[in-house]
């Protein structure tokens, strides 16, 4: 079975290049040159998903806030050049990669052909309950204390998925960007943080054991 990619760009030749790419590599693939498309095509729950940032309508980090909702594909992002604050607030939006023009088509091709099997071998994780109350549904990628959901963006439980498959081992800020982001980076460790953070206040709203510990000076880790 063929994978599905949207890719969305307001230039045509590159919409057109990249389109003829994957076609050639076996790919179903749909096309956006606007927000607005993107954004009715998603709808149509691609595998994976290119996404231009600078568009006239509606930026790609719009359309990556409007959609993450109901879309759980991966989401990378297409630019000319970014800063580490523009990689924070799109990671923070629900994106899982950026790729910064002009790129090789073979490399792109193949950070898509490994983010689209990363999400293969997730689906195939069965549901875990670690105690009485907190449970983590692996195969929908849902975490629920007392029966009840508590709301994750992507990336949030992307982190819990590899802390919590691996309770009591430590992982630095960066090593869990490696393998959470899909490439190897330097100077990333505040998104990390950001999204600890963020998913420690989700937590502590319901539970008061502290699953996510500090390991001062290393990094993180599941508590058993």
């Amino acid at each position: 079975m063929r994978d599905t990619i949207l890719i969305v760009d307001d230039e045509a030749d590159i919409v057109s290049t990249l389109a003829d790419y994957f076609l050639y590599n076996d790919y179903n693939v749909m096309t956006a040159t606007s927000g607005k498309e993107a954004i009715e095509k998603a709808e149509r729950q691609p595998d994976i998903i290119l996404l231009d940032i600078n568009m006239p309508d509606v930026d790609g980090l719009e359309v990556c806030a409007r959609i993450r909702d109901f879309v759980s594909c991966p989401i990378l992002f297409l630019t000319a050049r970014v800063e580490d604050s523009d990689k924070i607030k799109g990671f923070g939006m629900g994106g899982d990669d950026y790729v910064v023009k002009p790129f090789s088509l073979d490399e792109l091709g193949a950070r898509v052909a490994a983010h689209i099997r990363r999400e293969r071998r997730r689906g195939e994780t069965p549901k875990v309950r670690f105690d009485d109350k907190l449970s983590i549904d692996y195969t929908e990628r849902r975490l629920y204390f007392d029966s009840e959901e508590i709301s994750l963006a992507k990336k949030e439980f992307d982190i819990i998925e590899l802390l919590s498959s691996h309770p009591g081992q430590i992982f630095s800020k960066e090593r869990i960007y490696e393998l959470v982001w899909g490439y190897d980076s330097e100077g990333e460790s505040s998104v990390v943080a950001e999204h600890i953070r963020r998913i420690r206040t989700k937590l502590a709203a319901r539970v008061t054991k502290p699953y996510v510990e500090t390991v001062w000076g290393v990094g993180y880790k599941w508590v058993k």
